[in-house]
């Protein structure tokens, strides 16, 4: 990685298995990493709608996971804003990890994407 390029930021958890992967993705290139754990600092509101600008907001829901089924998410109404706010609340609502390198970011296990961010 060029001098002075910020390092690979991973928003994740320590329980989820596909952070973990990613982790040790960018470890075992020598890349510089950031890990945020989502259980100890929330993602800010702008960082947020830097992932959601690509994927949506609704298309970082994790649906197949316990936290999106017990909210009842799949069934209620709600804005974008309140959708935020859930978000920042229970993190676990994310699919994980949220990966961002310089212009690039990627949801979920996804090492095409982190091929590239490597590459930069």
């Amino acid at each position: 990685m060029k001098p002075g390029v910020k390092p690979v930021q991973i928003f994740g958890t320590k329980s989820s298995q596909a952070s973990r992967a990613a982790e040790r993705f960018f470890k075992e290139r020598n890349i510089p990493l950031q890990v945020i754990d989502l259980k100890q600092k929330a993602m800010a509101p702008g960082e947020i709608k830097r992932f959601s600008d690509k994927f949506t907001l609704r298309g970082l829901l994790d649906t197949e996971s316990s936290a999106y089924q017990d909210s009842g998410l799949k069934y209620l109404k709600v804005t974008d804003a309140e959708l935020l706010l859930k978000i920042e609340k229970d993190p676990r609502l994310l699919k994980l990890p949220l990966v961002r390198a310089q212009h690039l970011v990627s949801l979920g296990n996804d090492p095409e994407a982190w091929k590239a961010m490597a590459a930069l």
